[in-house]
């Protein structure tokens, strides 16, 4: 049986994190106070510090809730009913359109590498998108969709060049246009390194021979 001190306790949280996604969305990690974190909560400044050690830490939980719901969204897709060769595709398209969400673009791909530093982002980053993409790259080449290639280097060029698209949306001017101008390219690069479909040949009877 779950008591009411862990469910009000877990509830806290989860209002202390949605309100840190809203206000660092709006205002960035400098322009946000952990006053109006709580406030908007409607929680204590106290509570805040019960779950979080400070204003890095409250980041860092909202950088893995908008993380999670990117995850999340991706793997449900590489798990799905469709061909390995479907689910690339609809995994690229699901990337970008979450790169058009103001809290990802802000919180996972603005503020993220200079709150967290570098190498800490980058592991993070590892951690909720690196796998996915080797295990599409695996599919795909289990398949016969594309050639056998050293799965580890080709997946990091992969996840380098989407982390490089994310930018460029987040940081453009009209990240619906270049959103679908990614998209376009990318799908045309796949399309050039996609095997030609094997064709089977009609069965001949023998008498008909």
């Amino acid at each position: 049986m779950r008591s009411r001190r862990l469910d009000y306790s877990e509830s806290t949280r989860s209002a202390l994190v949605s309100s840190a996604v809203e206000l660092f969305t709006k205002r960035g990690y400098a322009g946000t106070s952990l006053d109006e974190v709580a406030k908007r909560a409607r929680v204590t400044k106290g509570a805040l510090y019960h779950h979080f050690s400070g204003k890095q830490a409250l980041f860092e939980a909202a950088f893995e809730a908008v993380e999670s719901l990117v995850f999340d969204r991706l793997e449900k897709i590489m798990n799905g009913p469709e061909t390995p060769w479907e689910r690339a595709l609809s995994g690229v398209r699901a990337f970008i359109k979450s790169c058009l969400d103001p809290a990802y673009q802000r919180i996972a791909i603005h503020e993220a590498p200079v709150v967290m530093g570098w190498e800490r982002w980058r592991e993070a980053e590892d951690r909720c998108s690196f796998g996915l993409i080797r295990a599409s790259l695996e599919a795909l080449i289990a398949s016969g969709d594309v050639d056998d290639v050293p799965v580890e280097i080709t997946a990091r060029l992969l996840f380098g060049a989407l982390s490089s698209a994310a930018t460029e949306i987040a940081s453009s001017a009209d990240p619906k246009k270049v959103g679908a101008q990614i998209e376009g390219v990318i799908v045309q690069l796949l399309e050039r390194v996609r095997l030609p479909v094997a064709v089977e040949q009609p069965v001949v009877p023998e008498q008909a021979r």
